[in-house]
């Protein structure tokens, strides 16, 4: 009897307790709408805040309340996504833009001058709490990695002080511009030909005097190329994709190379 009341006992602690869940979990339990979870397991899964939400539970919550009718925003998935998505929901697939991420900046070691030994965290965002780190341009990427560490495809690498992007790679995700301090990553079209690797907004002669591969805003771009494809924006040179015919003409007659 001394050990049959203590399991009695327990045994009685454990049949209220199954009770006291079985009840709290009928009343208090979360229905789950089929539809959103069938659209979620479709996404990705990047979580990457591409499609405007807050991520793949956000994206797929808003398709299957009906407040958004946007297949083709889950980039990383590409239009495969978009077809299931479309599939479930009993709408057309709606064509995915693929984009990929690239470095507006060319100023490796040999081209942008230093200001400073940098004596630290491997980290562009504390490197630029100190003085806008260590390079002369302040426009310049930094070179620690930032955006290589988020990238979920291990599609970015640093070569001579600067991120280069591997297009194969790419998923277009946005993780990497939303990382960089400088804001100089972009997403742009992967049928884009041309694209300017600079974001110095100086005036040529400064730009000139902190890195040789700077664009100086001479405007030779804008004259050569096709009409209203190019403009100067801020001592910049733009190219507006949808104008560009991709003949090279820009790319040929810029000084100092910066349009690639």
């Amino acid at each position: 009897m001394e050990i049959l009341i203590p399991v009695l006992i327990c045994l009685g602690i454990a049949a209220i307790c199954a009770i006291i869940l079985t009840i709290t979990s009928h009343f208090f339990s979360v229905k789950t709408d089929e539809k959103e979870a069938a659209i979620r397991d479709c996404l990705a899964g990047a979580n990457c805040g591409a499609c405007g939400y807050s991520g793949c539970d956000g994206y797929a919550k808003a398709l299957a309340d009906g407040s958004c009718t946007k297949t083709n925003l889950c980039t990383p998935g590409g239009d495969a996504v978009s077809k299931q998505v479309s599939e479930i929901l009993g709408v057309e697939a709606e064509e995915v833009e693929k984009v990929v991420a690239y470095i507006s900046c060319n100023g490796n070691c040999n081209a942008v001058k230093s200001r400073y030994e940098y004596i630290g965290y491997k980290s562009c965002r504390i490197a630029n709490m100190n003085y806008s780190g260590d390079k002369m341009c302040t426009y310049a990427c930094l070179g620690h990695g930032d955006c290589a560490k988020v990238c979920p495809q291990g599609a970015i690498s640093v070569e001579s002080g600067v991120a280069v992007v591997d297009p194969e790679k790419c998923i277009g995700c946005g993780l990497c511009v939303k990382t960089c301090p400088k804001g100089m990553v972009k997403l742009i079209n992967a049928d884009a030909k041309f694209r300017v690797a600079c974001s110095n907004r100086d005036k040529g002669i400064i730009t000139k005097k902190v890195c040789s591969n700077g664009c100086i805003g001479c405007g030779l771009c804008k004259k050569n190329g096709p009409a209203e494809a190019i403009t100067l924006d801020n001592n910049l040179a733009v190219i507006d994709q949808t104008k560009c015919e991709g003949c090279g003409k820009c790319a040929m007659a810029c000084p100092v190379k910066c349009i690639r």
